[in-house]
């Protein structure tokens, strides 16, 4: 009898062993990819530096290679999606007035970061660097850049701005049509489907990522590249920082009374990946799981809330750093900023936040607020050497708030649901992400 009962029992040990969750592999990725990193830095290792930037790359390369379509249908499907909700055009404005409010708080806390400790003042830099970049903002190039000239074009070159354009006009027009556009509707549904599952796979390869973006960053961004950047580097991510823990747990807990330590308990898979992905859109089928099965936000309006976001909510590319960078380069240029000057900034970042358009990097955004301060171009190129590092944190910032606005106005509005905000976080798996489809 023993030997026929041992086997089952060994075999339910096996299914009920504790597995390593996915923000656990994600941390000791991140461990490890420090070490490797400083290894590779201090004994010179070229084969390793290489070896993990090319881990990294090739990651943030599968994650950009279904941003096309991702977006594309993501906006379609969440504009039809409110044709289920009540209160659409509510729910629209609500998430539009908490997503200006939060990014006009962040750039306030950029600009009184950069007013108290002056991160350009007495740096010496070689101004051989200083040169304007290729890509540049400007009001009428974003004006203008929304729309597209050639479809197929805007997918190729993966310009999402006018992606999200697209899906909008094709979204909006499938609603009025009614139910002729049925058929297409359950197409898009079908090609968001698919794409999400895709990237949930990609996904799954986060902390062979993180690894490799970490260990790459490590290995090439000593002391002596960040030093004369020092005080603008700790200001971007205290900036950001603050945002994180200060200003979204108060707006939680003062407007959405729910508990912000609950919120981000749930929201922090995505966080994470954000942090090392540095993609908003390629963290947004994330960002919209933990939002609904880990915190409870109603499915119709976190898959509209959501992907709107990921392509103009940017707390931390949008708001603090260009605050931030902006005193920097006028410091640098010894050039005196007015009121005035500090109100255009905030106006810039409130409404060209889209221009960031939710990929990595947030130089277009950066033009666009220098562009319009008349402030030299040139700067940019001082900051492009640490910008991967800066980008880290600036996209989690990106992602946490997201989530936090989407998830203050669903408790606002009665879109939360409370139960699954209060249960302890679950682990996101894929069989879970077949029933939640399901359901």
């Amino acid at each position: 009898m023993s030997s026929s009962s041992t086997p089952p029992s060994t075999a339910s040990t096996a299914r009920s062993r504790p597995r390593l969750s996915f923000g656990m592999q994600i941390l000791l990725a991140l461990v490890l990819g420090i070490a490797l990193g400083w290894l590779a830095r201090a004994y010179q290792l070229g084969w390793l530096e290489a070896g993990l930037d090319a881990v990294g790359s090739l990651f943030v390369q599968l994650l950009k290679l279904a941003v096309p379509p991702l977006v594309f249908a993501a906006i379609v499907v969440s504009i039809a999606n409110l044709r289920h909700v009540s209160n659409a055009a509510r729910l629209v404005g609500q998430t539009l007035l908490w997503f200006a409010i939060s990014g006009f708080v962040s750039v306030l806390i950029g600009i009184g970061l950069g007013l108290l400790t002056n991160p350009g003042r007495g740096v010496t830099l070689d101004m051989g660097t200083a040169a304007a970049p290729e890509r540049t903002g400007s009001w009428t190039d974003f004006v203008t850049g929304i729309i597209p000239t050639n479809v197929v074009e805007s997918f190729v070159e993966v310009n999402v701005l006018q992606i999200v354009f697209l899906g909008i006009v094709v979204g909006v027009a499938a609603v009025k049509i009614g139910p002729k556009a049925e058929p297409f509707l359950g197409f898009v549904e079908s090609v968001l489907e698919i794409t999400q599952k895709a990237l949930w796979w990609v996904i799954r390869l986060a902390p062979l990522g993180t690894l490799g973006l970490i260990g790459a960053a490590v290995a090439g961004y000593g002391w002596d590249l960040i030093a004369p950047l020092a005080v603008f580097t700790v200001d971007v991510y205290v900036g950001c920082a603050i945002v994180l823990l200060v200003l979204y747990p108060v707006l939680l807990a003062v407007f959405g009374k729910v508990d912000p330590r609950r919120f981000y308990a749930g929201a922090w898979p995505a966080i994470q990946l954000a942090f090392v992905s540095r993609s908003s859109v390629g963290t947004m089928p994330l960002t919209q799981r933990v939002t609904t099965e880990r915190i409870g936000v109603a499915r119709e309006y976190a898959s509209f809330a959501i992907p709107f976001g990921a392509t103009s909510k940017m707390d931390g590319c949008a708001a603090v750093y260009p605050a931030l960078a902006a005193i920097f380069v006028a410091q640098i240029f010894g050039i005196d900023l007015t009121f005035a000057d500090y109100a255009l900034i905030a106006f810039v970042s409130v409404v060209g936040s889209a221009a960031t358009a939710g990929l990595t990097g947030a130089i277009v955004m950066l033009t666009l607020t220098l562009s319009t301060l008349g402030l030299p171009l040139e700067g940019v190129g001082l900051l492009l050497a640490i910008d991967p590092i800066l980008d880290m944190m600036r996209t989690a910032t990106n992602v946490a708030g997201q989530s936090a606005m989407t998830t203050l106005v669903a408790a606002r509005e009665n879109l939360l649901d409370r139960d699954v905000f209060d249960a302890p976080a679950v682990e996101l798996t894929e069989e879970r992400e077949k029933v939640g489809a399901d359901a």
